[in-house]
């Protein structure tokens, strides 16, 4: 039985406490965060010691956000120093194809750094696409200002991470760019029309409909549902995401311990699951919300657990790659981090 969440810890070593109920829940998977990263033998003992409790074996996500830039829990000297995602931005600007083999390269590259201590799975990369007057929550965490270079850069750091056996999750379906409010603090409210939606925000997410794993945004869409969030929208994720967009990957929800969502924490993790998620994240350690989050959501089964298995099958890949081309590149949008990125 694997049971439909993702759960975080609350420290850099597995309690006894938290073993036990690993054993007896049996999420589908952890998400680990700067507060349970020390060093690379410590990190590697504690996903061993989850993995083991868990009883899932193989078939258990270890995820993190490795984005780069502001967002990434593994800084140095625990982890290679990465740019933000407007780095390749920038690189875009001057040279299209240089650009998509940096992020490319760079990704495979980070596989291998996450496989070597257990983590299968990144939560990137961020396909939002920003406009004029919106909260810098996504800012320079995007591949550029249009539609169209989200997508190909995107695509290019999915596929390295894939080629590097590590799932790739896109976020945050079906667009953040537009939100003029961070979700970890408030929940934000997008007036666009249901066109603009389409030709913009969604576009991207459309555009890499093929890929294995998502996750949903706490952003009210008005012209689509403007009662609920995306990620507590069953609208939102049957008629958008599912079908105008075309994902039929694993969905899984943005964290439920942020201040979009409202009520108990059992109550959120049951309302993304019926609007059409397959796992609810829940990220913050704290036991007495884990303990009602695993309360409150069923075994995976049917859809959910098809495609929950479907995404385990990128973590037999390996691809080579030229090592020393991928640090050149990496160095080399290094070096753009501070440029701002240009309109193409």
């Amino acid at each position: 039985m694997t049971s439909a969440f993702i759960t975080g810890l609350a420290g850099a070593t597995l309690t006894s406490d938290e073993a036990s109920f690993l054993k007896a829940a049996a999420p589908a998977g952890l998400i680990l965060f700067a507060r349970n990263c020390i060093d690379a033998e410590q990190i590697r003992r504690l996903v061993a010691a989850a993995r083991e409790a868990s009883g899932q074996g193989d078939d258990f996500l270890v995820l993190i956000d490795q984005e780069g830039g502001r967002v990434q829990r593994l800084r140095p000297p625990l982890g290679r120093a990465l740019p933000p995602a407007d780095a390749y931005a920038c690189l875009f600007c001057d040279d299209e194809d240089g650009a998509i083999d940096a992020a490319y390269l760079s990704a495979r590259l980070l596989a291998d750094d996450l496989k070597a201590l257990g983590i299968n799975t990144n939560c990137a990369p961020v396909l939002d696409v920003p406009v004029p007057g919106a909260h810098d929550i996504i800012g320079d965490r995007a591949y550029g200002r249009t539609p169209g270079q989200v997508a190909r850069l995107g695509r290019a750091v999915a596929e390295g991470f894939m080629a590097g056996g590590v799932l790739p999750v896109i976020k945050h379906i079906p667009g953040h760019g537009r939100a003029t409010a961070d979700s970890h603090l408030a929940l934000p409210v997008v007036d666009a029309t249901r066109d603009e939606l389409d030709a913009t925000d969604f576009a991207p997410f459309k555009a890499l409909a093929d890929m294995p794993a998502a996750m949903t945004a706490h952003v009210v869409y008005t012209s689509v549902d403007p009662h609920a969030p995306a990620s507590t929208s069953r609208r939102v994720t049957k008629d958008v995401i599912r079908e105008a967009i075309g994902f039929d990957g694993l969905l899984m929800s943005d964290d439920l311990s942020m201040k979009a969502l409202e009520g108990p924490i059992g109550a959120r993790a049951e309302a993304v699951l019926a609007a059409g998620s397959d796992l609810a994240l829940h990220c913050s350690g704290d036991f007495s919300e884990m303990e009602a989050v695993a309360a409150a959501v069923p075994a995976l089964s049917g859809d959910a657990l098809r495609r929950f298995r479907a995404a385990l099958e990128i973590f037999a890949r390996s691809e080579a790659y030229d090592s020393e081309r991928a640090q050149t590149g990496l160095a080399r949008a290094l070096g753009t981090t501070g440029r701002a990125p240009e309109s193409v």
